[in-house]
């Protein structure tokens, strides 16, 4: 039986994960963490709190930007295993989680999103780039959503430049006009962030060679349901590895 506690757990995505996980029978939900819903003895206000409080063996994030660096390396100093869903984790931000799971003999696995059909864009995407020499992001998010690109959007970016850095273009440094309009680079990809209502959090590459385009778009639907298995095959799988692995791609 795999103890689990849930960061976030009355939020979109963790108030689903955490059912999913009570209805497991090889999961045990043993605590959550959540500012408004603690009090309960189940859930408390910090992810240090419910790791201290109840001995778990998987941390599963689904917060916020500004909590989710803190609460990683919260469960890795309690030899905690993590899965993270959450956004807003940098390449250097990995790196060092990477570190210190190391150094704490855990695994840790982080995904932009752990959507199996999104997923197949970024293992998609990869062998596109391979054969296709030039390429950019756009990123869809909902109005409210604060930190940009999105988890998703990163997260691809830096896959395709694992692969190799896309050509073509006016160097930006050669533009005339604001270089914002450009969007942002990540990974030597430039990635352009629309913030509206009615998105969730959709993602599209663009490839392109001379006379054709190929698109691969991911959109997911208002609710958390695509989320929830990915969740728990990294849950599953997280226990069996030292150090960061990124991406539910490399899980399929």
């Amino acid at each position: 039986m795999i103890r689990v506690s849930v960061a976030g757990i009355t939020g979109w995505t963790g108030g689903p994960v955490a059912e999913a996980v009570r209805a497991a029978e090889d999961l045990e939900l043993v605590s959550g963490a959540s500012r408004s819903g603690a009090g309960d003895g189940v859930v408390f206000a910090s992810v240090a709190e419910a790791l201290d409080a109840v001995p778990a063996d998987v941390l599963v994030d689904f917060t916020s930007a500004e909590a989710v660096e803190t609460n990683v390396h919260a469960a890795l100093e309690r030899g905690v295993a993590v899965v993270v869903g959450s956004s807003g984790l940098t390449a250097e931000d990995y790196a060092a989680i990477d570190a210190r799971a190391r150094e704490a003999g855990v695994g840790v696995i982080a995904a932009g999103n752990f959507s199996v059909l999104a997923a197949l864009l970024l293992r998609s995407a990869r062998e596109a780039a391979r054969h296709v020499g030039a390429w950019e992001v756009i990123d869809y998010a909902s109005a409210g959503k604060p930190d940009v690109p999105s988890g998703t959007a990163r997260e691809l970016a830096e896959a395709l430049g694992e692969v190799r850095e896309p050509g073509g273009g006016v160097p930006l440094a050669e533009l005339h006009g604001p270089v914002e309009a450009r969007g942002a680079a990540v990974g030597g990809t430039q990635i352009h962030s629309v913030r509206l209502p009615s998105f969730v959090v959709s993602t599209e590459v663009v490839f392109a060679a001379p006379g054709e385009r190929l698109v691969i778009r991911h959109d997911p639907g208002e609710s958390p349901d695509p989320y929830v298995a990915g969740t728990l095959l990294a849950i599953r799988a997280v226990r069996d590895r030292v150090g960061l692995t990124r991406g539910l791609d490399s899980l399929l």
